[in-house]
């Protein structure tokens, strides 16, 4: 069985071994024992709430019970850009018209910049290719939002998330190499690694911090802005099915799409609940009738500092909910304790 829990301490070795499988293009997971260790160290310090919330970075893993073995993991971020900076492009517009030649020309441009310091940032998501199928990977990325609703306070309002931008099968990125090439003079994969740690000073002393015009690019680079990697597709219509959406700002390194969203406008925060465990004996009356399709649903405990999620059938009825004694333990509940419940998929407006 899968449960996605906070991480741990001794969860160390399996991370860096799963991060050797992501590739280039997230930063947020690279195969540094000594990066994973350091953010390791504040993840736990960040569900035992010892450190400020704005300082936070929450990563979850998803655990094969059977086996032991990690199967993938995901982070929320506090907040960004408060201890070094973050940067995107921002498309923007510029006009230029001439009356006496009629001309009226609408030409799109990058902005550099930091407009989305501050923002909780979910990121990291990574799903080992072994568990591709079914609910997996909807189980893993839809936790945070549950996470969220059951947390909204340590939170800001505003939440985004970068996604990986498109690359070839090669590995080679057209926007990087059709702008970022000219400025940096290193590979994307270095550039890549330099932000992964820390070092971000280079992009403000290299950068220009005039408008860019997008037509001035090769016609690849300007082919690939806002669009994402192929294996990062999947990832973005999760987020949107939550509610998160594309407002024109992308990464500036691969031009990926940074998706945003109100924390107070998520499905989860809308359409969450909370229920008691009810005695497992109801557990038949409280699954879908046979004539019904089961939805399944994600569940959750309410406790922080040992946060657990897991996919079940169960149904909540009249704000209980009768949990099979082997979820319990995946929960670390018992009954008579409060879970939060949503449906893994939004359901149909039929208005």
């Amino acid at each position: 069985m899968l449960v996605v829990r906070a991480i741990q301490a001794d969860d160390l070795d399996a991370l860096y071994v799963m991060a050797t499988q992501v590739g280039s293009g997230m930063t947020t997971l690279k195969p540094d024992m000594k990066m994973m260790g350091d953010r390791l160290n504040i993840a736990v310090a960040s569900f035992a709430e010892t450190i400020p919330p704005d300082e936070r970075d929450y990563m979850f893993v998803m655990e094969d019970t059977d086996t032991g073995r990690l199967a993938g993991v995901c982070a929320i971020k506090g907040s960004v850009g408060l201890t070094e900076p973050f940067y995107n492009y921002r498309i923007g517009t510029l006009v230029h018209s001439s009356r006496e030649l009629n001309v009226f020309t609408r030409m799109d441009t990058l902005y550099l910049s930091n407009d989305l310091t501050g923002s909780t940032e979910l990121c990291s998501l990574f799903l080992h290719p072994d568990y591709r199928t079914g609910n997996n990977g909807k189980l893993l990325s839809k936790s945070r939002f549950l996470f969220i609703a059951q947390f909204p306070h340590l939170f800001t309002e505003k939440l985004i998330a970068e996604m990986r931008g498109y690359q070839e099968e090669d590995g080679r990125s057209p926007f990087y190499e059709g702008l970022g090439r000219h400025f940096f003079k290193m590979d994307f994969d270095h550039v890549d690694a330099l932000t992964a740690v820390g070092k971000k000073s280079f992009i403000a002393e290299l950068m220009p911090r005039q408008p860019l015009y997008v037509d001035y690019l090769p016609q690849d680079a300007q082919d690939v802005i806002g669009k994402v990697h192929m294996s990062t597709a999947p990832a973005r219509r999760l987020l949107e099915q939550e509610g998160m959406y594309f407002e024109g700002y992308v990464d500036i390194f691969d031009a990926g799409p940074v998706l945003q969203a109100r924390v107070s406008e998520l499905r989860a925060m809308r359409d969450s609940a909370l229920a008691d465990i009810g005695p497992t004996t109801d557990w038949d009356s409280a699954c879908a009738p046979e004539s019904v399709p089961a939805e399944p649903m994600l569940v959750s405990n309410t406790t922080l500092k040992d946060f657990r999620m897991i996919l079940s059938q169960s149904v909540p009825v009249n704000g209980a909910v009768a949990l099979p004694e082997a979820e319990q333990q995946l929960l670390h509940c018992k009954t008579g304790d409060t879970v939060r419940t949503l449906t893994l998929n939004p359901r149909k407006n039929n208005g």
